[in-house]
């Protein structure tokens, strides 16, 4: 039997706004943060449904800095920011926790997506080589992790997990792991993401998985389990949770938000973009057996469920398979429907809505369910949020392309 490992900080970039208690009141309350966003140019682009965070570092972070870092690391340094000050790790305006043996277990499937971008645009439209000296260390997925260290000052493992949609999934119950195990104390993880930059959307569109604008606006578009659903909506953003061992926590006397007490990880070797519900099935079962529980005690599953017509309903079948007769008493819905896929740091900012959800005994719904899809007949929460004031223990899947498939299993403290 390991250590018990607590989640003690949240530190949010999100669509919906930075503060972790208000992101969850908007999201449980079905508000959308999807608006209609025009990518590439009047002549040569398209409108398309997007989830944007209103983020820009301003005085955040020290200019000189700024030059260096992709987008996506911008809003990971600030998340983490976030996370270590409700922690209560440092305060605002230290330069970083005391005790500097943290690690850091970050996700990010593209890293700097629109600094390549720039660089192809300067070599091949305006025929240069003169580009950023800087281009190759920021387009880099491990760029997150790389300046959350430096700019606090971390010096314990610093990892990055490049898995697409379970980047972050990955990297949180990585960080678990290695806290239930000894390897160290305490952990910052989460994942970041940030490819809203017109060759990245282009490339999504060319593959045919985001969805179209529904009839009753941009906000509708997200729509999992609905029968109206056309794909998913890509957000950005970055979530960052700090980790502690229960030994450290009782030291600085820290109420936590959630107990993380199991993780489980498969490949389905079938398809790079094809789910199979044979191993989606599997790290649910392996998560659950890592939890050391019965799979009646699961209440609430924070399904990956992307909107995307053939994902939904395998990863229903996945659900029903593992738990079968209890399946009929979980409740299970997808955030994605108002924040929207934020790739690789989807399974952070999913994770931190579902410890929230067991603080509050909350359950947030599946927004925009407005026709549900009759293979996926389970109860899947639909348009409004529900009161759990029993809710003790949830699951949070990502299931990415690739195969590979990762769920955490939280408990209420």
């Amino acid at each position: 039997m390991g250590r018990r490992v607590f989640i003690t900080g949240l530190g949010l970039i999100a669509p919906h706004g930075e503060d972790p208690e208000s992101v969850f009141d908007r999201i449980y309350q079905g508000d959308s943060a999807v608006r209609m966003v025009r990518s590439g140019t009047v002549d040569f682009g398209s409108d398309l449904p997007l989830a944007t965070a209103d983020f820009t570092p301003k005085d955040r972070i020290p200019k000189t800095q700024q030059l260096f870092m992709a987008r996506a690391s911008q809003m990971a340094v600030v998340a983490a920011e976030g996370a270590l000050q409700s922690s209560g790790l440092f305060g605002v305006g230290q330069e970083g926790p005391e005790d500097g043996e943290i690690g850091v277990y970050m996700g990010c499937g593209l890293g700097g997506a629109e600094i390549l971008q720039e660089g192809y645009r300067t070599y091949f439209v305006r025929q240069s080589r003169r580009g950023r000296p800087s281009t190759v260390p920021m387009i880099m997925a491990s760029g997150p992790a790389s300046h959350i260290s430096m700019r606090f000052g971390l010096h314990g493992p610093t990892h990055t997990y490049s898995i697409a949609c379970a980047s972050s999934t990955v990297a949180i119950g990585e960080a678990f792991r290695a806290i239930r195990d000894g390897y160290l104390d305490t952990a910052l993880s989460g994942g970041a993401e940030a490819m809203l930059n017109d060759g990245s959307i282009a490339a999504w569109e060319r593959l045919g998985v985001l969805a179209s604008s529904h009839t009753d606006g941009p906000e509708a578009s997200s729509r999992p389990f609905d029968l109206e659903r056309t794909g998913f909506v890509l957000g950005e953003g970055a979530a960052l949770l700090v980790l502690e061992a229960e030994s450290a926590l009782q030291e600085r006397a820290v109420d936590p938000i959630a107990e993380i007490i199991g993780y489980g990880v498969s490949s389905d070797a079938f398809s790079l973009t094809e789910p199979h519900a044979a191993g989606q099935e599997a790290a649910m079962r392996s998560a659950i057996t890592d939890a050391d529980i019965e799979r009646e005690e699961v209440q609430y599953v924070n399904a990956h469920a992307t909107g995307t017509p053939s994902g939904d309903p395998i990863e229903i079948e996945a659900i029903k398979s593992i738990f079968e007769d209890h399946a009929s008493n979980l409740a299970v819905s997808s955030t994605k429907s108002v924040h929207g896929h934020l790739v690789g740091a989807s399974g952070a900012l999913e994770t931190a809505i579902s410890a929230i959800a067991l603080q509050k005994g909350r359950i947030p719904p599946t927004a925009n369910l407005t026709h549900p899809d009759p293979s996926c007949d389970l109860d899947c929460v639909a348009e409004y949020g529900r009161e759990a004031p029993e809710l003790t223990v949830a699951i949070s899947n990502s299931f990415a392309f690739g195969g590979s498939n990762a769920t955490l299993v939280l408990r209420k403290v």
